[in-house]
C-alpha cells in the first residue's frame, strides 16, 4: 500500500498552486477543513476557483481566503452570511456562480461516478438555464449540467485510518463524502487517525480508494454559525 499519511496541512496542500480549482467540504461552518484552509491562507495562493456549498463567514472558513483576495471564483449554493463576499460580488472583484443545492451535490457525485453530465429539472425556465442545453424526457424539460472538474477535493472527517478510509460524524457528513469522491487529488484531515483495520468497515462512509492524502488535524474551533438558545418558561 502506498503511504497516504502526511505530516500536516502544509504538506498536504504543498502542490496547490495559483489558479487551481478546489472543492471544499462542509455546510455552513460544520465539517469544514479548518486546518487546510489555514494552510492555504498562510501559503498565499491566488486565483483559486472554490466549489463549496457556501463561503463561510467573514472571519472563518473560506471567508479567510476571501479576505486575502485568494479566490477568483466561487461556485456555491448559499452565501448569505458573508459580508465580504457580498462586497466583492457587488464590486465585480469576485466571479460567482450560484447553483441549486441539489444540483451542486449531484454534479459532485457525477464527477465521482465518472459521469460527464447530469439532467435535472431544477433551474429550468430561470436564469440558471441561460445558455445551457435543455432536453425533454417523457414530456418534461430537464437542464443539462456538467460534472465538476476539480484539481483537489479537501474534506474533513471525524475518524480516518492510514489507508484513507473515512468516517464522518453526524451533520458533518454533508458535502464531504460526495466531494471526496470527485477530486483528482483528495486531501482529508481528520480528528482521529488510527491504523488500517481499526475502523469497523460497516461504518466507513468514504473508502480509502478515493483518498490520496490524510493527516491528523489539530486545534479545531468548530464554530457555530448561528447559535439559538431556548429560553425557559
Amino acid at each position: 500500500m502506498i503511504n497516504k499519511v502526511v505530516s500536516g496541512a502544509e504538506e498536504a496542500i504543498k502542490d496547490i498552486d495559483d489558479g487551481k480549482t478546489l472543492m471544499l467540504g462542509g455546510f455552513g461552518l460544520c465539517g469544514i477543513p479548518e486546518n487546510c484552509i489555514a494552510a492555504l491562507v498562510k501559503k498565499g495562493v491566488k486565483g483559486l476557483t472554490c466549489i463549496s456549498n457556501n463561503a463561510g463567514v467573514d472571519d472563518f472558513g473560506i471567508g479567510l481566503m476571501l479576505q486575502q483576495r485568494q479566490v477568483k471564483k466561487m461556485i456555491s449554493s448559499y452565501v448569505g452570511e458573508n459580508a465580504e463576499f457580498e462586497r466583492q460580488l457587488l464590486s465585480g472583484e469576485l466571479e460567482v456562480e450560484l447553483i441549486p443545492q441539489g444540483t451542486l451535490a449531484t454534479r459532485c457525485m457525477a464527477a465521482g461516478y465518472g459521469m460527464p453530465a447530469i439532467f435535472t429539472p431544477a433551474g429550468v425556465g430561470t436564469e440558471v438555464a441561460e445558455g445551457k442545453e435543455i432536453r425533454n424526457f417523457k414530456g418534461k424539460d430537464y437542464l443539462m449540467e456538467y460534472a465538476f472538474e476539480a484539481d483537489f477535493a479537501i474534506v474533513k472527517a471525524w475518524k480516518g485510518d492510514t489507508a484513507g478510509n473515512l468516517i464522518y460524524r453526524s451533520t458533518s457528513r454533508n458535502f464531504n463524502p460526495v466531494m471526496a469522491m470527485a477530486g483528482k487529488v483528495t486531501i482529508a484531515e481528520v480528528e482521529e487517525l488510527v491504523e488500517a483495520g481499526a475502523l469497523d468497515p460497516d461504518q466507513v462512509h468514504t473508502p480509502g480508494v478515493f483518498v490520496h492524502r490524510i493527516f491528523k488535524g489539530a486545534n479545531y474551533e468548530k464554530r457555530i454559525e448561528q447559535r439559538t438558545v431556548r429560553t425557559k418558561g
